[in-house]
């Protein structure tokens, strides 16, 4: 499936195939063009077309099938694949258009944020051959990288991101994000945040259940609604793991996992902004 034979697929259709509209493919063709015109070029030209290779990058992150099934697929060594995959990656993340806005928009006096909600996605990896106990989480009981992100809750847009091991308690890996959020602003987390309150006086977590004890009626309607406010974070991490690579075990170096997250998180920031000027 080339991209002569995709291009002509309805919106809905490329959508499902690829992960991403046609506005937002055409702006990544954009980029590594650019990119591609200020690069020196030696050797013989590439067998791809740079819609080409896009296209298969977005297979690669959607799919998550192997390097030697792409290379099959399209014509090319399975090393080729790895090569093109990781140059589109680095030349995309790069991009002023798919950056994430930064720790700095939670302290930004021109930036009006009201709410914030913050939550910890994990991923399964293969088991790893040293230091196993650091990647192994007792929460889903398997091996795992995990993923804190910030949105605001007013639009869903992913604000900031952090990386840490399966073993990592949320809360430590909070505290050693060094996130600052402005005192005005309202932070929203669950019960993995216990003593948040205590570097972000606006914060609010659900009600824990005293030992030997019941929550209140009260109580629990409380954590009712804390609930539907932060639902939107997990709506959020339903997006992003419509990339199987996120979804599924992790095969690859784990020191990449950030920058295809992060590369992740800002294709759905770009969509979310294109349909919010469209409507």
């Amino acid at each position: 499936m080339t991209y002569k034979k995709v291009k002509k697929l309805k919106a809905e259709e490329f959508k499902r195939l690829t992960g991403v509209h046609f506005d937002t493919f055409n702006q990544m063709v954009e980029i590594v063009k650019e990119a591609e015109k200020s690069r020196k070029k030696t050797g013989r030209p590439p067998k791809l077309k740079v819609e080409d290779q896009i296209l298969m990058v977005l297979e690669y992150l959607r799919e998550y099938r192997t390097f030697f099934h792409l290379g099959a697929t399209w014509g090319i060594n399975e090393s080729t694949a790895y090569r093109i995959i990781q140059k589109i990656e680095n030349i995309l993340i790069k991009a002023p258009q798919l950056r994430l806005p930064g720790k700095k928009r939670l302290i930004d006096d021109d930036y009006q944020l009201e709410t914030v909600v913050i939550d910890v996605s994990e991923t399964p990896i293969e088991r790893p051959k040293k230091k196993q106990k650091s990647y192994y989480s007792g929460k889903k009981k398997r091996h795992t990288l995990k993923a804190q992100v910030v949105i605001d809750q007013r639009n869903g847009e992913i604000l900031c991101t952090y990386y840490g091991k399966g073993s990592e308690h949320d809360f430590k890996l909070y505290k050693r994000s060094k996130i600052r959020i402005k005192k005005e602003v309202k932070c929203l987390a669950d019960k993995g945040y216990q003593g948040i309150k205590k570097h972000h006086h606006f914060s609010q977590i659900p009600k824990k259940k005293p030992r030997k004890d019941k929550l209140s009626v009260a109580e629990k309607k409380e954590n009712r609604e804390l609930a539907k406010e932060r639902i939107i974070i997990e709506n959020v991490f339903a997006h992003l793991k419509r990339f199987r690579i996120l979804q599924g075990r992790y095969r690859n170096r784990r020191k990449r996992f950030g920058l295809r997250f992060n590369l992740i998180a800002s294709i759905y920031n770009y969509e979310l902004n294109l349909n919010a000027n469209q409507s």
